[in-house]
């Protein structure tokens, strides 16, 4: 070949490289969560993802995997480390395995009243946490909730001593949570949620703390009929998806996804709040037996979180998160008053 054919032949290549921008794949989103398919939760996370592929377009890619068919929390949040996952729906059990202070929202028990009051300190702690996860590599796109957490068992149980001849359920993850119980005298046993309904027909558990929709939509209630009455504690939740997979869209897909998780979220507050009732009231019918505590047996389990307070702060939620929510809690009150 002649030189300077040559020549030209090389000089051509580098303008090319260096003047024509490298073309980088469609984005995709692979999002995981334990959500029933089917579920409002699995039609809310469907809607967004429409939304975000009509504001990205080209070939962006959108797929939702329910059911927990990509493992526990915990594995769902190795799997957004290693790039399997870009995003899920994740409750406190997994979103602390990226920032542990969100715990505060959910491990504190009977401290919320209600569910202004939920929604008050989560606005109030919303802007710190979110920057918490970013500084992680996670962007947070919407706040949810699932519901209260109450007690079903296979033996009636009004009283915290009721609790301590029985094997609770335990997520795998809350090794803290486990010790406390121990040191209280129950008994935990560390699983993940795809294992409940199995153990609880073999006896391995015989009481499991859950929300009254995913005691239904589960069948637990089926093999543990009982069901104590009191809001234990929020299950709080959020979407994330990877800051990596964030900075892959385009402005203004990253706009619209960002707005229609913002409305997601508030659907599936609004929904699982409707649930406990509508829950509760479906088993019911079915043979679910529902004890309430009197004003005696409370008092014994305001006693008992009162003093689960000074185990839990600095162990299971970093102290000043702990006080920060409690002067949240605080202030709510007294503007209500």
């Amino acid at each position: 070949m002649p030189s300077n054919l040559r020549r030209l032949i090389v000089t051509l290549s580098l303008l090319l490289t260096t003047h024509c921008p490298v073309l980088a794949a469609d984005p995709q989103l692979r999002i995981g969560t334990l959500a029933p398919k089917n579920s409002v939760y699995h039609q809310q996370l469907m809607e967004l993802g429409e939304a975000w592929r009509a504001a990205q377009g080209g070939e962006a890619k959108y797929r939702v995997y329910p059911d927990g068919s990509q493992g526990g929390e915990a594995d769902m949040a190795r799997r957004l480390r290693i790039g399997q996952l870009q995003g899920a729906l994740l409750s406190v059990v997994g979103l602390r395995e990226i920032e542990p202070s969100i715990v505060a929202l959910q491990s504190m028990p009977l401290l919320f009243r209600s569910w202004e009051e939920v929604d008050y300190v989560r606005e109030k702690m919303r802007g710190g946490m979110e920057k918490k996860f970013l500084e992680k590599g996670f962007v947070v796109l919407g706040w949810g909730d699932a519901g209260w957490v109450r007690f079903f068992s296979k033996e009636p149980a009004f009283r915290p001593d009721d609790y301590k001849k029985m094997k609770f359920f335990s997520w795998g993850a809350e090794a803290e949570q486990q010790e406390i119980m121990k040191t209280l005298g129950y008994t935990p046993v560390p699983l993940e949620t795809s294992d409940i309904l199995p153990s609880i027909q073999t006896g391995m558990i015989n009481a499991v703390p859950s929300t009254p929709y995913f005691a239904l939509a589960s069948q637990v209630y089926l093999s543990a009929p009982n069901m104590l009455e009191i809001n234990w504690a929020p299950i709080v939740g959020a979407l994330v998806v990877t800051q990596k997979a964030w900075n892959e869209m385009s402005p203004a897909a990253q706009k619209v996804l960002r707005q229609a998780s913002e409305k997601a979220g508030l659907n599936m507050r609004m929904q699982a709040r409707r649930e406990v009732d509508e829950s509760v009231a479906a088993m019911s019918k079915r043979g679910l037996t529902i004890n309430r505590p009197n004003p005696e047996q409370l008092k014994e389990w305001q006693t008992l979180a009162e003093n689960l307070y000074p185990r839990i702060r600095g162990a299971m939620v970093p102290a000043e998160t702990f006080d920060e929510v409690m002067a949240h809690v605080k202030a709510f009150r007294s503007g209500k008053k």
